[in-house]
């Protein structure tokens, strides 16, 4: 069945923006949610070429039914001149996840990739206070997650953060952005050596096939390192499998996902259903942890809210 299928003039439209595989599992995530709660909404992955994507989300959100977006790692960097508002976290890092048309017909953009990224490291029990990050990528995800460790507001953050990407001059513009705004430490490197670091986050596109050789020397990471791979593909992804081979605590980027799930929901206005998703996300995490990982979810939690503490109205 098609999810225009039960669509009328009165659905509100939300509209997917990136690469086929990232809008399939949005829209996976979040129209079983609408329709299992009652919600006449509904998500509709739109390929757009990049050249186009600005012209085409002001003239597409001018439509009354089209009420926002959702917007991939590919396209959250290049939106940002459509935009009249964003939030502090989303010029921080030069990208955003969300675009809501408000009241007044102005567009406004929020980030939540890094704080769901926070989220998940508080989920599986890793530390990042004072800890050395490096992250391999300097795209959307990249940035959202570098300026959300190294948030000056929070008593919590990483004492550095070291920043590869082979697109070297991209790299120091985010690292650079995010060091000035904030104080931390932020810079790119030369190398994607993870030497020295007690976190590594791989925000790149390598692991995403079979072929796809892994993004650092596995064998460099220090015996106490810890490895977040955001790579939705081909999981567990041979980055994880080698971590884990070595001993080292290494985690799919799945629970990002999960943890930043309600953020969108409130950014939207379902607040209600932001609600359910904070206190219990165990369907949401079936759904999206492949069957090879299943066993790895928690079998119960307290309470989501002790791993989720954000709402969008506390996020600056």
């Amino acid at each position: 069945m098609s999810i225009l299928s039960t669509a009328s003039a009165a659905t509100d439209v939300y509209l997917v923006l990136g690469d086929s595989a990232e809008r399939t599992l949005v829209t996976e995530m979040f129209n079983p949610i609408f329709a299992g709660i009652g919600i006449d909404a509904t998500l509709v992955p739109v390929p757009v070429l990049q050249d186009n994507l600005n012209t085409f989300v002001k003239t597409a959100m001018e439509a009354k039914n089209i009420k926002g977006s959702w917007v991939t790692h590919a396209q959250q960097s290049t939106v940002m001149p459509v935009l009249d508002y964003c939030s502090s976290l989303g010029r921080v890092a030069g990208a955003v996840n969300a675009i809501r048309r408000n009241a007044d017909g102005r567009l406004e953009g929020a980030l939540f990739d890094g704080v769901g990224f926070i989220a998940s490291l508080i989920y599986f029990g890793i530390s990042y206070a004072d800890k050395r990050v490096l992250i391999l990528g300097s795209g959307g995800a990249a940035a959202a997650i570098a300026a959300s460790l190294a948030r000056p507001d929070d008593a919590v953050c990483a004492a550095e953060i070291a920043i590869f990407d082979v697109a070297s001059a991209h790299a120091s513009e985010v690292a650079q952005r995010i060091a000035v705004a904030t104080g931390t430490p932020v810079v790119a490197t030369t190398s994607g050596d993870p030497a020295g670091f007690d976190l590594v986050v791989n925000a790149s596109t390598l692991g995403a096939y079979p072929g796809d050789p892994l993004p650092c020397d596995v064998a460099r990471m220090e015996a106490h390192a810890c490895v977040l791979d955001m790579v939705m593909q081909n999981q567990p992804t041979a980055l994880l499998r080698a971590a884990r081979a070595r001993g080292l605590q290494a985690q799919p980027g799945f629970e990002m996902r999960v943890q930043q799930a309600h953020l969108y929901l409130d950014f939207f206005g379902f607040t209600q259903a932001a609600g359910m998703l904070r206190r219990d996300a165990s369907v949401l995490r079936q759904q999206l942890y492949p069957q090879a990982l299943q066993h790895e979810i928690h079998p119960q939690l307290p309470s989501e809210s002790e791993f989720s503490p954000f709402t969008f109205s506390s996020l600056p």
